[in-house]
């Protein structure tokens, strides 16, 4: 019997297109604070993209670094290329963006409207810093919708270690095989739930994931699918 739904964050419930616009505008304000409007700011956030996506491979499954940390590194890197300074409040800016142009898939909130409805535990679990991720969920008006949050920062650990899984079933008192985890990124949230016998579903919105879609018990192209999964899962 499922009694729980896990999702991850970016990329699963919040708009990977617009967290380009956010990093876009991420780049484009920090150039302007520190008067260097003159930098190609696409070139920049294509080089910073880049970089954190290595960055984010290299530390899957190992012990936390603060993500405000290696943004920084990141950016410092870019700026001595580029020839411009960082801004003294550069996380700032990065939370101010990710507030102000953060948006959600659109079937997110009636999924997870759904969910709590017919009674299931709502949680998350993301790699993430604990202060970006209440402002983001608290600006987005989903805060509440969720019975359990957590995140690398807590754990200890990036996805996929099973610690991130196991605190977050510890936290709803379950088993794994009682829970189902939904990602977007099949070697992180796919390999990471099944290792704690959580039932994994990758959300492929574009279906460009698919020589990994073997990592995956479920694939899906829109959230709702999740309540049709469950009905099947539970015999409904």
């Amino acid at each position: 019997m499922i009694k729980a739904v896990f999702f991850d964050f970016v990329g699963t419930l919040l708009s990977k297109e617009f967290e380009d616009i956010t990093h876009q505008n991420i780049i484009r304000e920090a150039l302007r604070r520190v008067k260097a409007e003159n930098v190609d700011s696409l070139k920049v956030w294509e080089e910073y993209e880049a970089l954190t996506g290595e960055k984010f491979k290299e530390y899957a499954g190992k012990p936390y670094k603060p993500i405000r940390v290696l943004e920084e590194e990141i950016v410092e890197e870019i700026a001595k290329k580029y020839g411009f300074e960082i801004p003294h409040d550069f996380w700032k800016i990065h939370l101010k963006m990710h507030q102000e142009y953060g948006k959600l898939y659109d079937e997110a909130i009636e999924t997870l409207k759904t969910l709590k409805a017919n009674g299931y535990h709502v949680g998350m679990i993301t790699d993430s810093d604990n202060d970006y991720l209440n402002a983001q969920l608290e600006a987005l008006g989903i805060l509440g919708f969720f019975d359990s949050i957590t995140t690398s920062e807590e754990a200890g650990f990036y996805k996929p270690h099973p610690r991130m899984f196991e605190l977050a079933l510890q936290k709803a008192n379950l088993k794994g095989e009682e829970a189902i985890y939904v990602g977007d990124n099949p070697l992180k949230d796919c390999v990471g739930s099944r290792s704690v016998d959580m039932i994994s579903v990758l959300l492929d919105k574009k279906g460009d994931k698919k020589e990994f879609w073997k990592e995956c018990e479920f694939i899906i192209s829109d959230l709702r699918e999740v309540l049709v999964i469950l009905e099947e899962l539970n015999g409904q």
